[in-house]
């Protein structure tokens, strides 16, 4: 038994209410069941409960046993002084609010149908499975995995949209060097993403806007701040980047101390940091007004064109400054640019609007939508459960959100293809 099941009864009133009964023998008439608190304080705000004949307005805890109120120190927290009910599968104790008045406690040990246990046990008590799940996901309804899986897509996009928050904190609310600084950090994938990151960061907007003037510049300031050009090479244009660099360092009092040094290994070349450096640099030398440009833009062949880039003509021959190769074009790839969109741009566009005050996601889900879909290990499962259970990147980036916030934690319960199935089973 564990206490997600209780919440779940609660929430979803799955017990035998007409015969709730206080452990001290009072009726029990429920009225509102409350609004789920997934913080801290008590489990349901707002309740609205019936005992006896009196008539209570309060929050609601649950726990397994009584008991688990003192394990908890709750009777020495004044967050719990306006609990009304103690609802616990077995009440093993009296319990006390601070004021050491008694707490009315429901038991529902003996108002659950067992039929209701065992189909929560079967599909969600499961260590053989990918997911808990897993052998009734095929069950799911569409119309209860699409609805899902856009809420899962917004969650997911709040919880990008911290990071986000946390840069425009620090830039003192400058929305377009935040830009620099995620598309920084997507540049470099995840082996590299931190490492671009922390080069974004040491140092201000306006320098980069300043250096986007020349594409030389641009490089020497990116190459340079990365710890690329710390090697005594006797090439022309390593040469000139540090050159390059030697001024703006001087001139803007620049410093790299704190930078995180890029890698290279297990990288393909197309992703090794100077090439990806390369274009960033010639992303913003193009582009002046890039966040203006992006922000804006609902359209998805309006940012491929804006995201039409590659290296400077030095990158066409080489992967590193030593090594020379035969000539080739060396842009980012459609798949390179729909990375860009998923981790970046849209969600920049999303608290952009949010901070603007309309808030509206569904230009933002429509250009998802748009979107093929992720391919990797995660997806690649649901779909063999479930055959077009990902048809776009809304519902990818929602199966991701899935797995890595529900299904791994066990949370079944506040999962709503979960509830569903347990419902089917009862």
């Amino acid at each position: 038994m564990r206490e997600d099941f209780l919440h779940y009864l609660w929430k979803y009133k799955k017990f035998d209410f007409t015969n709730a009964v206080t452990t001290q023998g009072e009726k029990v008439l429920l009225i509102d069941t409350g609004t789920h608190n997934y913080n801290s304080g008590p489990d349901f705000f707002n309740a609205r409960v019936k005992i006896g004949d009196q008539v209570w307005a309060g929050n609601v805890e649950l726990h397994i046993k009584a008991s688990d109120w003192y394990f908890h120190q709750h009777e020495n927290d004044r967050n719990y002084d306006n609990v009304i009910l103690h609802v616990v599968w077995e009440d093993d104790v009296e319990v006390q609010r601070r004021n050491k008045s008694t707490i009315p406690a429901l038991s529902l040990k003996n108002l659950v149908d067992r039929s209701l246990i065992s189909g929560y046990q079967k599909l969600f008590v499961s260590s053989q499975n990918w997911i808990n799940c897993g052998k009734s996901f095929k069950n799911t309804s569409s119309f209860t995995l699409r609805h899902w899986q856009e809420r899962l897509y917004i969650e997911r996009l709040e919880e990008k949209s911290v990071l986000i928050q946390d840069l425009l904190k620090k830039s003192g609310n400058n929305w377009e060097a935040v830009l620099f600084q995620m598309l920084a950090k997507n540049f470099g994938l995840n082996l590299n993403g931190d490492a671009f990151l922390s080069m974004a960061q040491s140092f201000k907007f306006s320098v980069l806007q300043k250096a986007s003037q020349n594409n030389l510049q641009m490089e020497a300031l990116l190459f340079g701040q990365c710890g690329l050009l710390e090697k005594q090479l006797n090439i022309p244009y390593f040469l000139e980047l540090k050159k390059e660099y030697a001024y703006l360092s001087h001139k803007y009092k620049l410093s790299n101390l704190g930078v995180i040094r890029p890698k290279f290994f297990r990288l393909r070349p197309d992703n090794f940091p100077n090439i990806r450096l390369s274009q960033l640099a010639s992303l913003y030398h193009k582009h002046r007004k890039l966040f203006s440009e992006l922000i804006v833009s609902k359209s998805l062949e309006v940012v491929y064109q804006i995201l039409e880039i590659e290296t400077s003509n030095f990158w066409k021959t080489h992967f590193t400054f030593q090594k020379k190769h035969k000539e080739r074009r060396k842009s980012l790839s459609l798949a390179y640019k729909n990375l860009l969109l998923i981790n970046t741009i849209i969600p920049l566009q999303f608290c952009y609007s949010k901070a603007m005050g309309n808030g509206k996601v569904e230009e933002l889900i429509s250009l998802m939508e748009q979107l093929p879909p992720e391919n990797n290990k995660i997806i690649q499962n649901y779909n063999e459960l479930k055959k077009d259970c990902v048809e776009n990147s809304l519902h990818s980036q929602a199966m991701v959100q899935l797995k890595q916030r529900y299904c791994e934690f066990n949370k079944c319960l506040d999962c709503a293809i979960g509830v569903k199935l347990l419902q089917r089973k009862a």
